[in-house]
């Protein structure tokens, strides 16, 4: 639609709007779901041309589509501060709960609330940073053609998870960084202050944007909640982490990594070290039992992107939820293109807002770990297709992290050695207790393994935001941060030079990341409620596969669809019979490993955390001026 169409809408919106004309708050309620109504129809109308602009700058950068999808943004801007300055013209003190929640969530409308030039620069700002981020390439690989360049996806991937070689894994980790991070220090400083801005600009009892960003989820003190959710778990963490800290001490020797200290952070498989399911054959406690990798089982059998997609679907459409209509596979992008297209690899699902356009993005790999992506993204879908009918204002997870759990609930059951075997991906299954702590030990390698990661993302950007760290210690206090609770450490020089926290796409996107720690948490609490639905109490919490009971998509259903209309203890309420986030459903699914963990450790003398300052190569300033001025009184000394 034409931009002029667009803005007749936003004109629409205003000369439509009752008013009274002596200047007083509306207090009639039918009048004010009119005007719900109308809103919501036109925030379809306005928000489907904003989100068509993003995919098609998305699945094709170039500076036209960035062009044209900062204008669509502008024009989505002003819609939603029409609507909000029309909300305000009415007195909701005396209206029902429902009506109340909507207008209040037309209140609060996040960057949109800037100035046009702040909104603008603030997506100018950020469309930058994904850009540097998606096109960025690591050059002069060990031993190969040093003009041969990697991408990401798949090829620095590949590597972090193939190989064994410390150096080409530092190579890869540090390259990157160099090339998706450090260009983009000076960007995100800019973007933090008018981030800021936009809290003030909401309401002004924000004390910043972090502030701004807790209150979504109703809450008296988020950041207390999540820390109190992590110190049930530390525990467990770290007796994982002192595990398989001897497991790479057996691998890599004395001279690479300290059994007391922080492990090098380029050794664990992933760019961000954030799941180390990668390096399950250094780590494995049973080698030689079957496995619940199937990476070599789909690329044997011939698997596509296409296929991985379809089982997930049928995962669903069993349960007796909604099946994808016929455009999800037509438009969606689940392999990276071949046609020399440069394109924003990082899977994401899409609501285009017409109840009927959903995609997914998604450079699929054909491995175990894309098969759970697949199916983390496709529950994204299944929640968008759930709350299609939902007013504008309600279509979103009931909390952030409860969009991030639906999938990964699911996956829980789908990767069960039982579910893999049943859709032919598994021929042996190991049903004896070794198997049994091989395949909690892969799942724990990616969600115990997750946790203080997602947890230190947001803490460190909490902190930026309200002014606790600053352009001068960025990346001395990512690097604190992620010893503290990570119990990593780089393995080269770290300095202010660097911007670590951008090698990370949900940095350069302000994508906020503690939902994903939420996620983690309450997946297991759905996992158990929903066992229990399909008849599987008596089954060992990790042995669960929930795959064709109705009963449990119908229960799992009756949530989604409420979407945001409801506050989220509700919504828990609901599917769990609980009201708050418990760790304690993902405890009782790993417990046997525990337990074994405990008596490992125990025969290894293993210590139980870390020496934070052993092993680290970040550079602080204060430290780097005492070395300075050290140097200098010794370099007087001599001389004299």
């Amino acid at each position: 639609m034409e931009q002029g169409k667009l803005c007749l809408i936003i004109w629409c919106l205003v000369s439509c709007t009752p008013f009274d004309t002596r200047g007083q708050k509306i207090t009639d309620e039918n009048q004010a779901i009119q005007f719900l109504r109308e809103v919501s129809d036109q925030a379809e109308i306005v928000r489907y041309h904003s989100v068509m602009a993003n995919w098609i700058y998305n699945t094709n950068i170039t500076d036209y589509n960035e062009q044209k999808m900062l204008e669509a943004s502008s024009v989505l801007a002003e819609f939603d501060k029409e609507a909000r300055h029309n909300a305000s013209l009415f007195d909701i003190s005396g209206f029902d709960e429902d009506t109340i929640r909507q207008f209040e969530f037309l209140l609060y409308i996040g960057s949109a609330a800037l100035s046009s030039e702040d909104k603008l620069e603030y997506d100018t700002i950020i469309s930058k940073m994904k850009r540097t981020y998606s096109t960025a390439k690591v050059c002069g690989r060990p031993g190969h053609n040093p003009s041969e360049c990697f991408s990401l996806e798949p090829d620095l991937t590949r590597i972090l998870a193939d190989s064994r070689d410390y150096d080409e894994l530092l190579w890869c980790w540090e390259g990157w960084r160099d090339e998706a991070g450090k260009p983009t220090r000076d960007d995100y400083t800019q973007f933090v202050e008018l981030a800021n801005k936009a809290a003030k600009a909401n309401d002004e009892k924000f004390d910043d944007f972090g502030d701004y960003l807790r209150y979504s989820y109703d809450v008296d003190d988020l950041q207390a909640d999540v820390l109190r959710l992590y110190a049930q778990l530390e525990p467990l963490y770290k007796k994982l982490h002192a595990y398989v800290r001897r497991r790479l001490y057996q691998h890599y020797g004395d001279d690479k990594i300290d059994v007391k200290g922080p492990i090098p952070a380029h050794l664990l498989g992933n760019m961000w070290a954030q799941q180390w399911n990668n390096i399950l054959d250094l780590v494995e406690p049973f080698p030689g039992k079957p496995t619940v990798d199937v990476t070599d089982r789909l690329q044997e059998l011939g698997y596509t992107a296409e296929r991985m997609f379809e089982i997930s679907e049928d995962f669903f459409v069993d349960l007796g939820l909604a099946a994808t209509p016929e455009s999800f596979w037509n438009e969606s992008m689940i392999v990276k293109p071949d046609d020399g297209r440069e394109v924003v690899c990082h899977a994401s699902a899409w609501d285009f807002y017409n109840k009927e356009d959903f995609r997914i993005k998604q450079c699929t790999d054909i491995t175990m770990q894309s098969l759970i992506t697949v199916h983390h993204e496709m529950g994204h879908v299944q929640y968008f297709l759930q709350y299609k009918d939902q007013p504008v204002v309600y279509r979103g997870g009931a909390n952030h992290g409860f969009h991030e759990a639906v999938g990964d609930v699911l996956a829980l059951s789908v990767s069960t050695p039982e579910h893999l075997q049943t859709i032919g991906l598994l021929d042996v299954i190991g049903d004896d207790e070794e198997s049994d702590l091989n395949y909690l030990m892969s799942q724990a390698l990616k969600k115990i393994v997750f946790l203080p990661f997602g947890l230190i993302m947001d803490l460190w950007r909490w902190d930026v935001y309200a002014g606790k760290i600053t352009p001068q210690n960025y990346n001395a206090k990512w690097w604190e941060l992620r010893t503290k609770y990570q119990g990593i450490a780089p393995s080269v020089p770290r300095s202010e030079e660097d911007f670590d926290p951008a090698a990370k796409y949900h940095t350069n996107s302000n994508t906020p990341y503690i939902r994903y720690f939420v996620s983690y948490i309450i997946q297991f609490q759905f996992h158990k409620a929903l066992c229990e639905l399909a008849g599987q109490g008596d089954v060992p919490l990790h042995r669960c596969d929930i795959h064709q009971s109705q009963a449990a998509g119908a229960k799992l259903a009756d949530m989604l669809k409420l979407g945001k209309s409801k506050p989220w203890p509700e919504a828990m309420h609901a599917l769990t019979g609980s009201r708050q986030m418990d760790a304690q459903p993902l405890m009782d699914y790993f417990q046997p490993l525990i337990d074994w963990l405990d008596e490992e450790n125990g025969k290894n003398g293993d210590t139980l955390g870390w020496d934070p300052t052993s092993g680290s190569q970040t550079e602080h300033p204060k430290v780097n001026l005492i070395m300075a001025t050290v140097l200098f009184v010794l370099g007087i000394m001599i001389y004299r």
